[in-house]
This record gives C-alpha cells, sequence and structure tokens, in this order.
C-alpha cells in the first residue's frame, strides 16, 4: 500500500513541470535569438559598409584622387573592420567606364555564328584594351576627367553566431556594396576603343 500512495502522490505532483517545458522550448528560443542577432549585425555592417563606399566613391571623383586612391581605400577598410570580426577580408574593385550606360555592360562583339558567345575569331569591341573580350567593359582603376566610376567592396567573415549550420545556411556571411559616380570634368575625356578578335 504504501508504494501504491507513493505512486499516486509522484503522479500528482507537478513542481518540475516548468523547468521540462523549458527544456523543450530553450533550444528553440536560442536558436531564434542567435538568428535575429545575426541579422542585426548583417543590417548594421550592410549600413556601414553603405555609408563608407558613399564618401569613399565621393573622394576619389576629385582631380587629386589618383594619389590619394590607398589613403581612401584604407579608410574604407578602417570604418569596415570596426564592426566586423578581424579576420574579415575586404576586397575593393574600381572600374572605369566612359559614360554611365557602360556600366555593367559586356564589351560589343559581332556574333557572326548566331551563337551568342565571342568566339571563333569574331571581332569585338576592346572598350579597356586589355587585350582580349570582357563580360564588363569597365578599365581597372579610377580612370580620368569624366569617366563613371564603378567601386565595389566585398566584405566576408565568419559568422558571429554558430545558427547558420543549424538551418542549412554559410558559415561564412558575404556583403557586397556598390557605388557609382562620375569623375570631375577636370580635363577632356579620352575615348579609343580598339578592334580584337575572339579567341
Amino acid at each position: 500500500m504504501t508504494g501504491m500512495r507513493w505512486i499516486n502522490r509522484l503522479r500528482r505532483d507537478e513542481s518540475g513541470a516548468t523547468l521540462t517545458e523549458f527544456g523543450l522550448v530553450a533550444p528553440i528560443l536560442m536558436i531564434m535569438l542567435m538568428g535575429i542577432f545575426d541579422m542585426a549585425h548583417s543590417q548594421y555592417t550592410a549600413a556601414q559598409i553603405n555609408g563608407a563606399m558613399q564618401k569613399a566613391g565621393r573622394d576619389l571623383t576629385l582631380e587629386s584622387a589618383g594619389s590619394q586612391q590607398d589613403a581612401i581605400d584604407q579608410r574604407v577598410i578602417d570604418q569596415v573592420k570596426t564592426v566586423v570580426p578581424s579576420n574579415a577580408t575586404v576586397t575593393l574593385e574600381k572600374l572605369s567606364h566612359f559614360d554611365f550606360s557602360d556600366v555593367g555592360e559586356a564589351e560589343n562583339f559581332t556574333d557572326s555564328n548566331g551563337d551568342m558567345t565571342c568566339n571563333n575569331g569574331e571581332p569585338f569591341e576592346d572598350s579597356n584594351d586589355n587585350g582580349q573580350w570582357d563580360a564588363n567593359r569597365g578599365s581597372s582603376g579610377i580612370g580620368g576627367a569624366r569617366d563613371a566610376v564603378l567601386y565595389t567592396a566585398t566584405v566576408e567573415w565568419p559568422r558571429l553566431f554558430p545558427v547558420a549550420g543549424l538551418i542549412g545556411m554559410s558559415d561564412n556571411m558575404t556583403l557586397t556594396s556598390s557605388t557609382v559616380l562620375r569623375n570631375q570634368p577636370y580635363d577632356q575625356q579620352n575615348r579609343v576603343i580598339s578592334i580584337g578578335n575572339c579567341p
């Protein structure tokens, strides 16, 4: 009889229910919180990168920018590194174009065989004068007077919270920001397009 009383008493005892319920809910709550913190950090970092790129883009349009490129790039890197881990990588790329309409455009070529690919010796306009057909006709660097410059920063770092692997995302976070501005008209713009042949 004593054993039955003890079992009945144990069956009515609810003193550990809260702990059990918390044990079921806690993992989901922690994953949600880490996901929110990860998203918030990514959004804040994106805002920092965009701000740094806008300022750097304006600085690069000045006539004196040629001698200050390294300092401008370093300012972008320093500002971004204030909000990302120290092992983050920051990659900067500058492509100059004759006009805004050239940004992101491929070099023109005569598609003789109709396969939509530059090949078989088809002639192309070598807009960036590098001797090969490119899917982006921009020239490396900030170009000259009146050129439109596409300035892009790509930042990659290991995520701060280990939630990505739990939901099938990459363990690294990558953000890209770009700005396009025209250089000041401090000189005459010069455009020379040579003709090359596709491989």
